[in-house]
């Protein structure tokens, strides 16, 4: 009898361990890390890990606050949790005056962690004066960043702090400068090559990450190299001594998901040691995208990708049960404050915008006269996503005035747009096909080509709301990105009426924007300013 029993206990406890195990399977499955480990346009990655935290920097360029700082337990779910700087204003290029910066601004920020303190080093990409470095300090990623200097040009530099305290900038094709020990400047007479560019290497190496490993110093860069069967890669040069000599090893070559080589990026570690690799990729129309992949440290090498080279689809998650968080998100307005999932495009006019005046709405106003959409303050983005996302808004139009433009765009160099025009007492709704010509100089608006595809007049008595939605979808098709944007509207919110373009391209140009699409909510005036729109809501959803 005590055999029996003891033979049924067993069967129990094993069923009830196989069940724990499928449990956790299924849960494991369920929270792999699929690659790209953000489908969205997030370029230039630096990360770091602070305890059991990383945190990641990306380029943003032209939208303000600028410097994203985005956290995550896991390396899967990430939201922004900071910005470096509110506004750049060097020039009144950043206001949207005489010139502007797309394309420009904050470029490939560098982001180190020490002695207590976060530091962020970023050079805008831009002339003279306006291009200097500055290095920013806080006492947590969140902020509140001080500016600590500002120098000449880095090109997509890192910062580096060295054991005895020494703080280098690695920059440029292999360029090296010291700084003062209070980071105030450069010390003069510390510029170095610490190495020379292979003979085939005659496209871009830039992109610089440094990191010291095992008392090694290791600099990651992308290589582009115009041979046949070399593409664009990660390389490593390493040295036993920060000046040299340096050795080289390409430590990444692969492509990903029918899409183009990867490179560009940097490698973090866990704390139980294991070693990550966070790399971007090119993919049209959603922008460059960063992807995770195993980094394995094989003769003094950090090897990145699976076991043979290539970026792997999921990754196993670093940590279970941790809450799906997005860097892009719904909003209802009903905070005093604004959501950091968004940023403006350029400097904001601060009192032309309200979460106050309507609680529960965001209020947008006309400040200036302007000729177009490129020109308009105030257009507030977020990031588009891939495979699919649709994102929508509620706009109450009835304090518009003659000549008002108001909307939702899939902004970009190239946009797609639902754009609700105010001519005298008569509302139209309209999709337009919008393409920005800018000056190389000073990235001046020199013309708007603007097609207008489909054109309804409006009738919103009495309730004067109108609801505005935009399908985006960066599925992967026969080597690129599908790309493509549907426009609807609707009465009631429940019943939408497509309208324009079917499949509107949606181009990724870096000679003017060089991002991804967004999506752009905006409102300006075209005669006479003292109008404004009130937005509900944003709803947004992805696949």
């Amino acid at each position: 009898m005590r055999k029996v029993l003891l033979t049924v206990m067993l069967l129990t406890l094993t069923t009830t361990l196989l069940e724990v195990k499928a449990d956790d399977y299924a849960t494991l499955h369920e929270e792999k890390i699929q690659n790209p480990m953000l489908w969205a346009d997030v370029p230039d990655p630096d990360v770091i890990r602070v305890g059991d935290t990383f945190y990641m920097v990306s380029t943003t360029m032209h939208l303000m606050p600028g410097g994203p700082v985005m956290a995550s337990k896991d390396l899967k779910n990430w939201e922004t949790v900071g910005y470096i700087f509110d506004k750049l204003t060097d020039s009144p290029k950043y206001d949207l005056r005489e010139g502007t910066v797309y394309g420009r601004g904050q470029w490939a920020t560098s982001l180190k962690y020490h002695k207590g303190k976060f530091y962020a080093l970023l050079a805008p990409n831009e002339r003279g004066s306006m291009g200097d470095t500055y290095i920013f300090s806080a006492e947590k990623a969140e902020g509140p960043w001080t500016i600590v200097s500002r120098m000449r040009h880095f090109h997509d530099c890192s910062l580096f702090f060295d054991d005895d305290d020494r703080v280098y900038v690695i920059y440029g094709t292999g360029e090296l400068m010291e700084l003062k020990p209070d980071l105030s400047d450069v010390i003069e007479g510390t510029h170095q090559h610490i190495f020379q560019r292979e003979e085939d290497e005659r496209g871009l190496l830039e992109g610089s990450r440094v990191i010291k490993h095992n008392g090694k110093y290791y600099l990651l860069m992308i290589s582009h190299v115009y041979a046949p069967g070399k593409h664009r890669r990660e390389v490593c040069y390493r040295a036993d001594d920060i000046h040299g000599p340096y050795e080289k090893q390409v430590i990444l070559e692969s492509e990903f998901g029918g899409f183009s080589y990867e490179a560009q990026g940097t490698i973090v570690d866990t704390q139980d040691g294991d070693w990550y690799g966070i790399i971007f990729q090119d993919r049209g129309g959603v922008g460059r995208v960063p992807t995770l992949m195993p980094c394995r440290w094989i003769n003094g090498w950090p090897m990145l990708g699976d076991e043979n080279g290539k970026v792997p689809d999921t990754m196993r998650p670093l940590v279970c049960g941790q809450p799906a968080t997005g860097i892009v998100r719904s909003d209802d307005f009903s905070s005093a404050k604004l959501g950091l999932h968004w940023q403006w495009n350029h400097n904001p006019v601060d009192a032309a915008w309200s979460l106050t005046e309507h609680p529960g709405f965001l209020r947008l106003k006309s400040s200036r006269v302007v000729d177009n959409l490129y020109l308009a303050p105030n257009t507030l983005t977020q990031r588009m996503e891939g495979p699919t996302c649709s994102g929508s808004i509620t706009l109450d139009v009835s304090k518009m005035k003659d000549g008002d433009c108001a909307g939702l765009a899939a902004f970009n160099s190239d946009t797609g747009a639902l754009v609700i025009r105010k001519q005298g007492k008569k509302l139209t709704l309209e999709m337009c096909e919008l393409s920005v010509q800018l000056s190389e100089r000073d990235k001046e608006v020199t013309g708007v080509k603007e097609k207008t595809t489909e054109r309804t007049v409006l009738n919103l008595q009495p309730s004067s709301r109108i609801h505005l939605r935009i399908d985006a979808d960066f599925r992967p098709t026969g080597g690129h990105g599908r790309d493509a944007a549907n426009f609807y509207y609707s009465m009631d919110g429940e019943q939408w009426t497509q309208i324009g373009t079917a499949d509107y391209p949606l181009r990724f140009d870096w000679q003017r924007f060089f991002m991804g699409s967004k999506f752009g909510i905006f409102y300006y005036a075209t005669k006479k300013k003292g109008g404004y729109v009130d937005i509900d809501a944003f709803h947004y959803k992805r696949q």
